[in-house]
């Protein structure tokens, strides 16, 4: 029996991953220009919180799949890979924030 390679159509971890990171700057940028407005803290943490949420989730199926299917472990691995880049950069943004 032959086995048939075919691509994972799954899109949704690299749109997650860009739309949470594009969001997530915006919100950064917002508070930067409005001096540090608080106001913008009210909105961007609890948006925060739930794409952390959001994130860990698709984390989960990911690395399910990973397990699951490994003739696809290299593309299924790049979108993790994907999905964990927001780690440092949400991260910066925190200290950023903090420190101000």
């Amino acid at each position: 029996m032959k086995t048939i390679h075919k691509p994972l159509q799954e899109k949704q971890s690299i749109e997650l991953a860009i739309g949470t990171f594009i969001i997530t700057t915006v919100l950064f940028m917002f508070y930067i220009i409005s001096n540090e407005n608080a106001t913008v803290l009210v909105i961007a943490w609890p948006f925060a919180l739930a794409a952390i949420l959001v994130n860990i989730i698709m984390f989960i199926h990911l690395a399910d799949r990973f397990l699951h299917l490994p003739q696809q472990r290299k593309e299924i691995g790049f979108k993790i890979l994907m999905l964990l880049s927001n780690i440092p950069i949400t991260f910066f943004y925190y200290l950023m924030v903090m420190k101000s």
